[in-house]
């Protein structure tokens, strides 16, 4: 009797371990169902976004875009940003120092709130920030996905602290003391007086009259993407078929996933 026991218990549970196998969560049914028209959808409201938002007029390349929105409905389907701000900051350190290549976004009101200059780490390059790092003291600026953190007041004055999101490429953000803050070496006297920006020590240092409000608008939990032109960079948060389930729960899709279902299971 024992003997027939343990084969039945065998079967169960060989039967249970393959339903495992191939059980798959809604949110992974839903990426493999996604369709060409959906993807084409979302596209098209990226598209939109970037067009209505006249990004091209104000410099901001639209992959650079693609990405940093993408980012962003990624960090909002992981619950870590805010659920009263769609703030999107972005930083192109592809561009020339001397070039406005920061911009903020409302992604609700479809509307650029600000487009700036914006400081790279010593260590990165001079004109042109060409080399990254996450180690500390190297002085360089990190590429990646940031979460916007607690307002202080330190050495700069009133400064921004960042959370990075990418593990191995900004993570130790924290540690280095990576932060948005105002550097009287921002701005167009600089300019003209080295033909490039002054630099920092690896924070996006903006100039000290915009500083409250750079500071005043990005707070509070939302993304700030910094680009650049390292062909090793990758994140998680890249990942376009959970953006556009987010992404078109927004725009009214039809027949997408429901968000509040995605946000429990993860």
């Amino acid at each position: 009797m024992r003997k027939y026991i343990l084969g039945g218990a065998g079967v169960l549970l060989l039967t249970f371990s393959l339903f495992t196998l191939s059980w798959k969560s809604p949110v992974e049914y839903g990426r493999i169902m996604r369709s060409a028209s959906e993807v084409s959808l979302y596209n098209k409201y990226v598209n939109d976004l970037y067009d209505t938002t006249h990004l091209a007029f104000a410099g901001l390349d639209k992959a650079v875009f693609e990405k940093a929105i993408t980012g962003f409905y990624n960090l909002k389907m992981s619950g870590k940003l805010s659920n009263s701000k769609s703030i999107i900051t972005i930083a192109d350190m592809e561009q020339s120092s001397t070039a406005k290549r920061l911009w903020i976004i409302d992604l609700d009101k479809k509307q650029l709130l600000l487009n700036t200059w914006v400081a790279h780490g010593n260590g990165s390059g001079s004109d042109k920030a060409t080399r990254f790092s996450n180690v500390n003291d190297s002085f360089q600026s990190s590429l990646g996905f940031y979460v916007t953190g607690e307002v202080y007041s330190g050495k700069h004055g009133r400064s921004l602290k960042l959370d990075g999101m990418d593990a191995g490429y900004n993570d130790n953000a924290r540690m280095r003391s990576i932060v948005v803050h105002g550097a009287s070496y921002v701005g167009q006297g600089t300019i003209n007086a080295l033909g490039r920006l002054g630099r920092s020590q690896g924070c996006p240092a903006v100039a000290p009259e915009l500083a409250d409000l750079v500071i005043n608008t990005i707070e509070g939990k939302t993304v700030l993407f910094i680009n650049g032109n390292d062909q090793h960079y990758t994140s998680k948060f890249l990942d376009h078929h959970f953006a556009t389930d987010l992404a078109m729960v927004n725009t009214k899709g039809a027949g997408f996933v429901d968000t509040a279902a995605i946000i429990s299971n993860n």
